[in-house]
């Protein structure tokens, strides 16, 4: 049904994790957007190949992109670009990142892809379709316990402002769940969610 624009999306994502994968350990132009908020110069390489293919392709649809903002063309169709979500993994060569695309008609979200380079992973789902790990169908975790979870959380950016709800659910979830994670991608924690490699992420 959105072959077209599935099929954009991956060239978009992988074109732009070329540009992490090569920039990788030189991006030296950090700056902050906010205490703990980074942004790098290989977030905007990444951020611009992926503007170029999808705009090239769908001139007529909006875009909305984390570093660059918003191109609205006063369409129905949206197209959702973070070029690099883990700006604070990668800019100290920690490689747990991706690049995530996603299209929304009628603010409905219709298919979407996250592309970890550094582990060539390629999640893919489209509306009616499923949801696929370089191929292959996902299926979410079968595990019913708390107490048998593997979890994984991500933390607020002003955590250092307001750390006491954050520190305190960790904390309860520490003590009942089988083990938590925190690896600075939201976006790949939640493709594992769908994988069942996690059972769950807050």
């Amino acid at each position: 049904m959105f072959e077209k624009e599935s099929a954009v999306a991956r060239e978009a994502a992988r074109e732009a994790g070329k540009v992490l994968m090569r920039m990788m350990g030189n991006a030296h132009h950090i700056v902050k957007k906010g205490e703990i908020d980074l942004v790098t110069e290989a977030d905007l390489a990444a951020e611009n190949t992926v503007l170029e293919i999808v705009g090239r392709n769908f001139p007529r649809d909006n875009l909305l992109s984390e570093e660059a903002g918003r191109r609205d063309e006063a369409s129905q169709r949206t197209w959702l670009i973070d070029p690099l979500d883990g700006t604070t993994n990668y800019a100290h060569g920690f490689p747990f990142f991706a690049v995530s695309i996603a299209l929304v008609i009628e603010r409905e979200v219709v298919l979407g892809v996250v592309y970890n380079p550094y582990m060539d992973e390629f999640f893919e789902a489209a509306k009616g379709e499923g949801a696929y790990l370089n191929g292959d169908r996902l299926q979410v975790s079968g595990t019913l316990l708390l107490q048998d979870s593997l979890l994984a959380t991500g933390f607020p950016y002003d955590i250092h402002e307001r750390p006491e709800g954050v520190v305190g659910l960790l904390e309860k979830m520490i003590v009942r769940a089988q083990g938590v994670r925190r690896l600075g991608s939201a976006a790949l924690d939640l493709c594992y969610v769908a994988a069942g490699s996690l059972d769950g992420f807050w």
